[in-house]
């Protein structure tokens, strides 16, 4: 499914590259899983092949699925965010699924989301580690489909809810 030294997606941690593909004996039969070396962190992670796509690994989006991101981060937020009654553990548990799920457009939402909710209050620390690791997904793997700098996308994010 994933090619050796594809650029991938990990949900919640960004992009990696397949490194290598490894054989291991686990319980007694022959596994093979991906090595993934991480981008933007001194991390690297097997993933067994057999289970690559239920954790959600998947390959870097298309330059039309950023468009939809862009498209996306322009609509209205979400009734569930303006909602006032519904308190920062709801909303974190919804936010934390869809973040597992690694779904871009997910993810996008997620941000949209916080800063609109930044824009009406101070966000609560929760919310601000949340609103900084979307964004930095988002920019990671933007700024390697656009083949543009991290910094330079960063900033374009940010002047949309400017």
């Amino acid at each position: 499914m994933f090619n050796l030294n594809e650029k991938v997606v990990y949900p919640g941690h960004g992009v990696a590259e397949v490194s290598r593909i490894v054989e291991k004996i686990v319980g007694g039969s022959v596994t093979k899983f991906l090595e993934l070396k991480f981008f933007n962190k001194d991390m690297t992670i097997l993933v067994p092949m057999a289970s690559s796509v239920a954790v959600g690994l998947r390959r870097l989006s298309s330059k039309e699925n950023i468009e939809g991101v862009m498209k996306i981060l322009s609509e209205p937020v979400s009734i569930f965010c303006e909602n006032n009654s519904v308190n920062w553990n709801k909303r974190n548990k919804d936010y934390q699924c869809k973040l597992r799920s690694g779904d871009i457009y997910e993810v996008c939402k997620i941000y949209r989301d916080l800063k609109y909710i930044s824009s009406k209050k101070e966000l609560s620390f929760g919310e601000k580690d949340l609103l900084s690791k979307t964004e930095s997904l988002l920019a990671e793997e933007i700024s390697i489909v656009n083949n543009e700098g991290e910094e330079k996308t960063i900033q374009s994010l940010r002047s949309m809810f400017a």
